[in-house]
């Protein structure tokens, strides 16, 4: 998307670049009547040249935008509201069939409504990378992959009839198919330019900074490019891809200095763990995150990237890193056209935005860190800022066992039909997996070198363990093949099972039958050892309880010492041919044989090789038959795509906003509840309302697939709202999943709230701190809302989460004054009512009644988290989708 505006301050500008005229909006220009900006953060200058580009006389920005911008740098904290238009969207296939599903249903709704079904196409370019769907039921031997990418397309074939539907039927709508690898990684390797340029209104070629937003968390990998990226719900995606802008409040950043280089031994994920646990500490929830210092100069393009990507687990909106030489010489390694990439310094350096380790911005706050103090760590067994020292881990398990999983010693038993047995604290799942460490050579390299080491002293995983290798792109496949280290991986167990999440979204598949009986017979504490982002509770296996981030070396390391009650830096692994010990140290590698494996087997010709024709696909993508139509075709038996009821009924005026009276509360619960807890993406329980629901249409067990890859499907995804198999809802102490109570009673929270419905009754959700930290998962609040919660009543929200119950017509109310559900004494029994909505405005204070069991009454005072006038807007529509419809339909 380019200028639309009339750029009053007068900026726009020509860059010449090998010849060739780009127009562009100058910082230079903009400094004659703004003043100078050479000490705002790079972030911010991104979103300073959004708002000079689309500067309109105040429609949507204003002069005055760009002058808040600029006064940043007298007083670094949270500023006015600003209409933000990312360049474009990424999508990954759990959270993109909901956006197209809706989209589908929105031309279904403006053609009821009058409009044109044509104004339902994205406006920016989408990019749509299927990633998520592919579990691990085969492993450990060379035909896993074949086998796991069979059964994804037999268990999705609906969903990927429809992705491929909409591939053909929206403009600017591209979808990667499934088998090509993580959607961030092909951001980072493929999509991302660092400047993106593209033709005006007027026939000129503009440039300006690449940016995007995405459906998952994660997108923030992208700023390891020197791309402004982050992750938003599937609705608000849905109303950027229709042109409408993202509200927002020009955020606080946080500057965090690097010093110094990384010690010999220590990885990239030691590094990300040890920022993680800082930032968590600082607090930077709604905030930017921006690196700068010497140190950064030290780390490989990869490694920045490793750190930009886990900003959701530090609670950033993202993690910037500038442009600098690391960053071409990347975009070269990787493909991208030369023209690309000298625009991209002429750019930079032209509006100052190119890093050099001795630029210090103005930021809100900073914090250091002098890369030579991190040491190997792991973070668990619930949290990713729980970061724990490698030599610690087996003290924390040991320890904790008792306070973390009420028990007193750890618990060994007999697998039956197996010569082995299995106990708390044993490994019994290995995955080198994820986005956030599949797209660092190094440390894949390292998990090479180390299987190849510990083959050769004739080592082997224990064989409880489930090991598997899920790389975020094709070319990592390349380079371990040509290096010989996937022979070595091989033949530990670590075969190729596919491209995509797998493990670290809960997709591990299910453990050998015997196994699982024994740890769930016996409620023994498995632990699982992965190279992911995630290790909240339920997310990883229903059989596993304790979850350990780990670099992949040390995932290969702990799948053969099999345990993390031992310190795997004194334990001996096991022993060699000649029965002497082999320790972690015998086949750790050493900096230089990283370095030595990276240069000698990773060429631009793989990347090239590789994304020359992404969008085409393997035998079985090629084989899906599909027409576009102006609209979709539902098909009333399938369990994975149907028409949402959100547009039923819908006229085009809303209608006006009342009280909400005699609420009752469906849950209560504690602090950090995630949106896997809220809803979850993994397996599917036979006895839950969802499964119930999948048999009632003939479907069997063996063919539930996931919650993740049944989101287009409102019936299955509103009975898992709040279903996960971990969620403690307070209203019934001592149960753990989705129970909640109805006039007393115990049953699944699904029948409670129909129930609920079915007498008219409006409901809340209370909660503690960090409500709704973790994936930006749109059915987190589509399936609030289904379910009729009409607010939810927390101590702190998390960004995106606060965002989505917004789109879907949710109140979020914070507690003020250090109020909390336990001080208050609120309870299932009470009945809450909260007063004004009639004239609500952002940040506003609301009156909360709460009438108790025996009929007395008490007052609160809660915090309208709805904080922007557009957001306002999106709340009186009913949510932001029947906004951007109803605006749509009257133009």
């Amino acid at each position: 998307m380019t200028q639309v505006g009339k750029d009053t301050l007068g900026t726009r500008s020509t860059l010449t670049v090998d010849g060739k005229d780009y127009a562009y909006y100058s910082f230079e220009k903009a400094a004659e009547k703004i003043g100078d900006v050479s000490k705002l953060p790079f972030s911010l200058k991104v979103l300073l040249e959004n708002m000079l580009r689309f500067e309109d006389g105040g429609f949507t920005v204003s002069t005055d935008d760009a002058q808040a911008i600029a006064d940043w740098q007298k007083d670094p904290k949270t500023g006015k509201e600003i209409q933000y238009r990312p360049a474009r969207v990424l999508l990954q296939d759990f959270t993109g069939v909901p956006c197209v599903v809706d989209l589908a249903a929105m031309r279904d709704a403006i053609s009821k409504l009058g409009g044109d079904t044509a104004k339902i196409n994205p406006q920016v370019p989408v990019n749509l990378v299927i990633d998520h769907s592919v579990m691990v039921d085969e492993f450990g031997h060379p035909k896993a992959f074949e086998k796991n990418v069979e059964l994804e397309y037999a268990r999705n074939a609906e969903r990927y009839d429809f992705l491929k539907w909409g591939s053909k039927s929206f403009e600017n709508f591209s979808a990667v198919p499934p088998g090509t690898g993580i959607c961030h990684q092909v951001n980072l390797e493929y999509i991302g330019k660092g400047v993106w340029n593209s033709e005006g209104p007027d026939g000129v070629t503009v440039a300006y900074p690449d940016t995007c937003v995405g459906t998952d968390s994660h997108t923030t990998m992208i700023n390891g490019l020197g791309v402004l990226g982050w992750g938003v719900g599937g609705i608000e995606a849905e109303a950027a891809m229709l042109g409408q802008p993202i509200s927002m409040l020009i955020p606080e950043v946080v500057g965090f200095k690097l010093t110094g280089a990384m010690a010999e031994g220590v990885t990239a994920t030691d590094l990300v763990l040890t920022c993680v646990q800082m930032l968590r500490e600082v607090g930077v929830v709604g905030r930017f995150v921006e690196f700068y210092g010497e140190g950064v100069a030290n780390l490989t393009l990869a490694d920045r990237a490793t750190i930009a990507n886990m900003a959701p687990e530090y609670g950033a909106t993202c993690g910037f890193f500038g442009i600098d030489d690391k960053t071409l010489e990347y975009m070269r390694l990787t493909g991208r056209d030369e023209e690309t990439i000298a625009l991209v310094e002429a750019y930079s350096k032209a509006q100052g935005m190119w890093f050099t380790p001795e630029n210090e911005p103005v930021f809100t706050k900073t914090l250091d860190l002098d890369l030579s103090k991190v040491v190997p760590s792991l973070a668990g067994p619930k949290r990713p800022q729980d970061r724990v020292a490698l030599p610690e881990v087996d003290e924390l398990f040991n320890t904790d066992l008792k306070s973390i999983y009420s028990k007193d010693a750890p618990l060994r038993v007999d697998v039956q039909g197996k010569d082995h047995d299995v106990g708390d604290g044993d490994v019994v799942i290995a995955a080198i997996t994820s986005c956030t460490n599949t797209s660092n050579p190094d440390v894949l390299i390292a998990a090479g070198l180390v299987a190849k080491k510990a083959r050769e002293k004739g080592l082997a995983p224990k064989p409880w363990v489930k090991t598997s290798l899920a790389p975020g792109s094709q070319v990592v496949t390349d380079y371990l093949v040509k290096s010989g280290l996937q022979d070595d991986l091989d033949a530990m167990g670590f075969d190729l099972v596919g491209y995509g999440c797998t493990t670290c979204i809960g997709n591990s598949g299910p453990l050998a039958p015997p196994i699982s009986k024994a740890i769930n017979g016996n409620d023994i504490v498995a632990a699982s050892v992965l190279s992911g982002n995630r290790n909240f509770e339920g997310r990883v296996s229903p059989d596993v309880r304790a979850n350990f981030l780990a670099s992949p070396p040390l995932v290969v390391a702990y799948s053969i010492l099999g345990t993390v009650t031992k310190d795997i830096t004194e334990t001996p692994l096991g022993q060699d041919q000649d029965g002497n010990d082999v320790m972690l140290a015998d086949v750790w590698p050493t900096n230089e044989e990283i370095a030595q494996h990276r240069a000698a087997n990773i060429d631009r010709q793989m990347f090239e090789s590789r994304y020359a024709d992404v969008y085409k696909g393997d035998e079985h993508w090629q084989a899906i038959k599909v027409e576009a139509s102006d609209t979709y075709r539902w098909n009333p038996t399938s369990t994975y795509v149907a028409s949402p009821p959100f547009f039923e009924d819908m006229e085009m005026e809303p209608a006006p906003v009342t009280d909400i009276t005699d609420a009752k509360p469906l849950a209560i619960l504690g602090d950090s509840t995630t949106t896997d807890h809220i809803s979850p993406a993994g397996s599917i329980k036979e006895d839950s309302p969802a499964g119930e629901y999948l048999k009632s249409h003939q479907v069997s067990k063996s063919d539930f697939n996931s919650y993740g890859s049944r989101r287009g499907n409102h019936e299955v995804m509103m009975r898992g709202t709040f279903a996960n198999i971990r969620i403690k809802n307070e209203m019934v102490p001592g149960t753990e999943g989705g129970i909640t109570t109805y006039k007393g009673e115990q049953m699944p929270i699904y029948d409670a709230a129909m129930k609920h419905k079915a007498d008219g009754t409006p409901l809340v959700v209370v909660a503690g701190k960090e409500y709704g930290t973790g994936s930006s998962r749109d059915w987190a609040a589509k399936g609030t809302i289904l379910l009729g919660v009409r607010a939810v009543i927390v101590e702190s929200f998390e960004r995106i989460h606060r965002s989505n119950l917004i789109g879907m017509g949710v109140l979020p109310l914070q507690f003020k004054d250090g109020d909390t559900r336990q001080s208050l004494g609120l309870g299932a029994d009470d009945t809450f009512t909260i007063k004004g909505l009639a004239d609500l405005t952002p940040g506003q204070d609301v009156e909360v009644e709460v009438t108790h069991e025996d009929g007395s009454k008490a007052t609160f005072t809660a915090l309208c988290r709805i904080d922007t006038a557009n957001e306002m807007e999106y709340y009186r529509n009913g949510g932001i989708l029947h906004y951007v419809l109803r605006k749509l339909a009257a133009s």
